[in-house]
């Protein structure tokens, strides 16, 4: 197929899709989509966090999340409260904006990031007094976790 014809079968929807990598450059202006509970106080803790660190957020109350996260690939070990997407990558639990904005800026192969069970110290969790260390986590591929950041606070 030449390039012409790549251009008909594809129509002016499909040139959107050249400018993406563009406009994933700029994390700010991306939208994370949030699947919480209707009662979870956490997650709308979180959902603040990440629009006062200016990102655009819509939140989708589900009844399971853990159904959410088996349908975005995030595996169950990696599980929290809450499960988001952004700029094609996955967040699980109360991941931090700036280790957002870094995946973002670097882009590497993976699912994406979580912040497993719900650290007293992460963003939307703060327990005043409490100064626990956590860990996020880059989720490879193939379902493999590494350090992404560690958090002191």
């Amino acid at each position: 197929m030449n390039r012409r014809g790549f251009l008909r079968a594809v129509g002016a929807p499909g040139l959107g899709l050249l400018a993406l990598p563009h406009a994933m450059a700029a994390p700010g202006a991306l939208d994370v989509q949030v699947f919480k509970s209707p009662s979870c106080g956490c997650c709308a803790a979180w959902a603040a966090h990440m629009k006062a660190a200016g990102f655009t957020v819509r939140v989708a109350e589900v009844h399971n999340a853990a159904v959410e996260r088996k349908r975005l690939g995030m595996p169950d070990r990696y599980g929290s409260c809450h499960s988001a997407t952004v700029g094609g990558y996955v967040l699980e639990g109360h991941v931090p904006a700036e280790d957002v904005r870094r995946l973002l800026a670097t882009r590497p192969k993976a699912i994406g990031l979580s912040v497993p069970g719900m650290p007293a110290t992460a963003p939307g969790m703060e327990v005043p007094g409490r100064t626990d260390p956590f860990q996020v986590l880059l989720i490879g591929a193939d379902g493999q976790s590494s350090v992404f950041a560690t958090h002191r606070k």
